[in-house]
């Protein structure tokens, strides 16, 4: 892997000096919420009205639309030098997309090119809603202080976790890069249990999907392992909390480290819980280009050796919650996405995941305020449920069963809902799989007119209302 090219080739002092001090590249006046907000409604409203913004191309000054370049590329985050420079300007992040990079590139389209499709998300936002961007480049930058970034990241207008072309089944496939695997899991975890009423959504693309998808079944084995670790807490003198949790997290174990990850050609590939291919496997077939998003069916649960309670769990939550990718597949006309993955996360794990913050939120409900003074007090971070919203088919045979997932937070206090979401399509490529800058960047009316750049601005349009 080439560093060459990357932002850390520029001077830390050299990147900032170059960076708008203001919110906003197209628009006359300054960038904010409610200016984007209002823009993201106004491309979702039809699909044949002029643009908004002044009729400027994002690529006068940067011909190569290339990170780190020029304006409106320029925020990147490749050093602790450029993270101290964001901290002293807080408008800029808090009217911004906080995009994080796991790897350079998210695979290579058929024409060889390595596909950086952060570029996409920058060009998209911008051209619709004149949104900045704001690049965390991992792979080339190392994990910076999670104390630091997940507070900043969340505290802007969306933070995207985007694909790459390692695989999340093998730590091998980071050498070279600043960033394991293992740190990936860490940020993304530390994203998971941050969305709260003053956060961003999180929208995990591809590679972001799958380390979600593990990072759901880390938290809830931690979660576990906690609970059952513990004799008593404080201010539960007759045990009756701890019992209640006990039972739950005991009944959790017992299934995940049970449950059986199976093909659709009968292959077992995993089973329980602590086996490397329990939440993401091999997908049976390598998805590249445009494919049609379908509804979730529930699996057969006697076929497939799943548990009727996690499939039933699972229908109650898609019944309860609305996942915004489901609504769309159900009132848009067919909705066409680039693929471009040859893993895919394991539908037994999500419904399993479901099933188990289910059981702990509920679980935690009457204890909730002991627990908040304890040291289980992040367990009140967990997700309430996570919904699987869609599939893909190749002919009449499914694919990728958990195609994308809506992750939910109830919150215990007020009972509002917020979302995050996950993706293995590519919302923000177009059907030619390339990167802005390699091909004729889209126009407002092409944006406008396609599936994916509908989905992306629609998930940012409503995480933005939560």
């Amino acid at each position: 892997m080439s560093l060459a090219n990357t932002p850390q080739a520029l001077h830390p002092a050299a990147q900032t000096s170059q960076w708008r001090l203001r919110p906003g590249y197209l628009s006359e006046g300054d960038s904010d919420f409610e200016s984007v907000h209002v823009l993201i409604g106004q491309f979702l409203a039809d699909r044949h009205s002029p643009d908004p913004l002044p009729d400027d191309s994002l690529l006068t000054e940067n011909t190569e639309f290339r990170w780190g370049a020029q304006k409106p590329l320029e925020k990147v985050i490749a050093s602790q030098a450029e993270l101290d420079f964001l901290l002293q300007h807080p408008a800029l992040f808090r009217s911004a997309i906080a995009i994080i990079e796991p790897w350079e590139h998210v695979g290579r389209n058929p024409l060889g090119e390595g596909v950086r499709a952060s570029l996409n998300v920058a060009y998209i936002a911008q051209k619709i809603a004149d949104c900045d961007s704001i690049l965390f480049p991992m792979w080339s930058s190392g994990l910076l202080d999670l104390d630091v970034v997940v507070p900043l990241i969340t505290a802007g207008l969306a933070v995207v976790v985007e694909g790459g072309d390692p695989s999340v089944r093998d730590a091998s496939t980071f050498d070279g890069a600043q960033c394991s695997l293992e740190d990936l899991h860490r940020l993304v975890e530390r994203l998971l249990i941050s969305r709260s009423p003053t956060s961003a959504l999180a929208l995990f693309i591809c590679l972001g999907h799958q380390l979600a998808a593990q990072a759901h079944i880390n938290l809830i084995k931690q979660a576990v392992r906690e609970v059952l670790s513990l004799d008593s807490l404080p201010r539960d003198p007759d045990g009756k909390m701890l019992k209640a949790l006990r039972r739950v997290c005991q009944r959790i174990e017992a299934i995940g480290s049970s449950l059986k990850i199976t093909k659709r050609n009968g292959h077992v590939i995993a089973e329980g819980w602590d086996h490397p291919e329990f939440a993401v496997g091999p997908n049976e077939h390598k998805e590249v280009g445009d494919r049609q998003l379908h509804h979730y069916q529930s699996p057969d649960g006697d076929a497939q050796g799943i548990p009727e309670e996690l499939i039933t769990a699972h229908e109650i939550t898609a019944d309860q919650y609305e996942g915004v990718i489901d609504t769309a597949i159900e009132y848009e006309r067919e909705i066409n996405i680039a693929m471009f993955h040859s893993d895919e996360v394991n539908e037994e794990a999500i419904l399993f995941a479901n099933w188990a913050y289910r059981l702990l939120h509920d679980a935690m409900i009457p204890y909730r305020s002991v627990i908040a003074g304890s040291r289980l007090a992040w367990l009140l971070k967990l997700p309430d449920a996570v919904e699987i919203l869609c599939s893909t088919t190749i002919g009449e045979e499914v694919v990728t069963e958990c195609s994308a997932t809506c992750i939910i937070y109830r919150d215990f206090e007020s009972k509002q809902v917020r979302r995050s979401f996950t993706c293995q399509f590519h919302p923000e490529l177009l059907s030619d799989l390339r990167a802005v800058g390699h091909s004729a960047p889209p126009s407002y009316a092409q944006l406008k007119a396609d599936d994916g750049a509908r989905l992306f601005a629609r998930l940012l349009y409503e995480g933005m209302q939560e």
